[in-house]
């Protein structure tokens, strides 16, 4: 096909982004039934469609998440269904969690499969034909596989880009589910800490089923980004699963290490809450995080220099049980000076000043209105979230 000036390609119909997560609490103690809270960070993940309607299929075009993929429009359902059974796999022990998904594409075109149900099979007088061939475009200021929630990130703003394709929009409790429900394929089961914030924004507890907003005054430290950073120590060499599993084998019957977990992560948010210093029980969670095995040693000997200088850091996410990187961390160092002298010696690491995303996951091109939850489902509190599939 040739072109010239006067051709017009087609446009994107829309576009969607979620933003990504820091934990403060909570990571592996969640999955033992105590209390975790994390907060959305200004850092997204960016979808966006074009239709291409002389193609037979969906091209991934995603500039720094993944490699170019083409999946045949008449292809997708036994795509999903190949990626369930090989769930089914892992959940009798005879895949490892890794091997799930083939390529990061994957994720999200399982996601906008996974939306097909909700779409009623066109019939002979159907002017449109489910799903649209075309072009899955994305970025992602995230690092890939690194804590900071860019599976969760992807599948929230891929469910929301389809749900306002397929004009069958979503509750925000229900995006939520179906960010669990996809990302199981990435870490064995659906992170509800991720999901809470990618979905809905802001601070959250979440507990079990039960999700808590925690409202912040303008004020705080924590929403202008006073004294708090986020570092990235390099991406892990063991993935979210592993970590999981290698701390499930030695202490998933701890019952009182978790419930340390949990006593920390609640005098935590009081801590932040009332305005105090937090140095002491970010400590306190890091000793923790320690025990048992995710923090590597060289995490630990940058964690050791920011206590030196005042400070507290931890791992935030999953760490890691081998290798040196730890993914990202979050830092609490009140004088910023100190941070810059701490951080010149660090120069391979990546690092900002924290910004909470106080909207969650929402459309982003110029005709949507700015925020995420306005149109398409809103925060409750508390909300109660079974995870039904």
């Amino acid at each position: 096909m040739t072109t010239n000036a006067t051709t017009k390609l087609p446009e994107a119909t829309a576009r969607a982004r979620a933003p990504g997560k820091l934990i403060l609490s909570g990571e592996h103690s969640v999955v033992y039934g105590a209390p975790a809270v994390a907060i959305a960070v200004k850092q997204y993940t960016e979808v966006w469609f074009t239709p291409m309607h002389r193609t037979r299929g969906l091209r991934t075009v995603f500039e720094n998440l993944a490699t170019s993929q083409f999946y045949p429009v008449d292809a997708l359902r036994s795509f999903k269904q190949s990626l369930d059974k090989r769930f089914d796999q892992f959940v009798r022990g005879e895949l490892p969690v890794q091997k799930i998904l083939q390529c990061p594409d994957d994720l999200a075109i399982y996601t906008m499969t996974s939306l097909l149900s909700l779409v009623p099979v066109p019939g002979t007088s159907s002017r449109l034909k489910l799903p649209v061939p075309g072009q899955l475009g994305g970025r992602s200021d995230l690092p890939i596989g690194a804590g900071m929630g860019s599976s969760a990130s992807i599948i929230a703003a891929t469910s929301l880009l389809y749900e306002h394709v397929f004009d069958r929009p979503q509750t925000s409790e229900e995006r939520f589910k179906r960010v669990r429900f996809c990302e199981r394929l990435q870490h064995g089961n659906g992170s509800a800490i991720d999901a809470s914030a990618v979905v809905y924004g802001g601070m959250n507890r979440i507990q079990q089923d039960t999700l808590d907003p925690i409202p912040l005054d303008e004020t705080h430290p924590l929403m202008s980004g006073e004294g708090w950073y986020w570092v990235l120590t390099g991406k892990p060499h063991s993935t979210t699963g592993e970590c999981v599993a290698s701390v499930r084998e030695t202490w998933g019957h701890d019952q009182a290490l978790w419930d340390a977990f949990g006593t920390c992560t609640d005098t935590l948010v009081d801590t932040l809450e009332r305005g105090l210093n937090p140095v002491d029980l970010i400590k306190e969670n890091h000793q923790l995080l320690q025990r048992i095995g995710v923090v590597p040693e060289r995490a630990a000997r940058f964690i050791a220099e920011i206590e030196a200088m005042g400070g507290a850091a931890k791992v935030s996410g999953a760490g890691s049980i081998r290798g040196d990187a730890a993914g990202v961390m979050l830092v609490y160092m009140p004088d910023h000076e100190a941070m810059m002298t701490v951080m010149a010696q660090h120069r391979d690491f990546r690092w900002e000043r924290v910004q909470i995303d106080m909207e969650g996951a929402g459309l982003s091109d110029a005709r949507a209105s700015r925020g995420g939850n306005t149109a398409l489902g809103s925060k409750s509190e508390p909300l109660q979230l079974q995870d039904k599939r």
